[in-house]
């Protein structure tokens, strides 16, 4: 058995000890990068959090200015209909709260901002009247509806 020259056993340390520093390199960077990702993903719960609290505050105040008799029957269910499903809330809720969603979709053929603006008085009128039976026919419903969402969050 013949022993290693020790030139031969100096490369070959040196050769572990540069590859040695190359993973220790690459490990640091990539600690950096989970580092970076992580503080990146709490950043982007913390955003998606405040933007679910705003859009449950907005919900509270339509269910509050409803009941305080500051909007009317028809906005305010369609504007809580369409923040309930910018929350992408569970069936379940859908149905509690069915009162929003039918009245948004009974009026939903109705044009709103310019589109009513362009509509002859006529047409507006019979418009409002149809909004106001709906509105009359489920009234007793969303009220108790936007009584019972006050103070929930989703």
């Amino acid at each position: 058995m013949t022993a290693f020259p020790t030139w031969l056993l100096l490369v070959a340390a040196l050769i572990v000890f540069a590859l040695a520093v190359v993973a220790g390199y690459y490990l640091r960077k990539l600690n950096v990068a989970q580092r970076q990702q992580a503080q990146q993903l709490a950043e982007l719960e913390q955003a998606a959090a405040d933007q679910r609290q705003r859009v449950n505050d907005s919900i509270q105040i339509i269910a509050r200015t409803l009941l305080d008799d500051g909007v009317g029957l028809t906005e305010a269910s369609i504007r809580i209909r369409v923040l309930l499903d910018a929350l992408q809330v569970e069936q379940g809720v859908r149905e509690e709260f069915v009162a929003f969603y039918t009245i948004a979709e009974k009026t939903s053929h109705i044009p709103i901002l310019q589109d009513w603006k362009k509509l002859p008085r006529k047409k507006q009128f019979q418009f409002e009247l149809e909004m106001a039976r709906i509105e009359e026919e489920y009234k007793d419903f969303a009220l108790d509806a936007a009584r019972r969402i006050l103070g929930r969050s989703f």
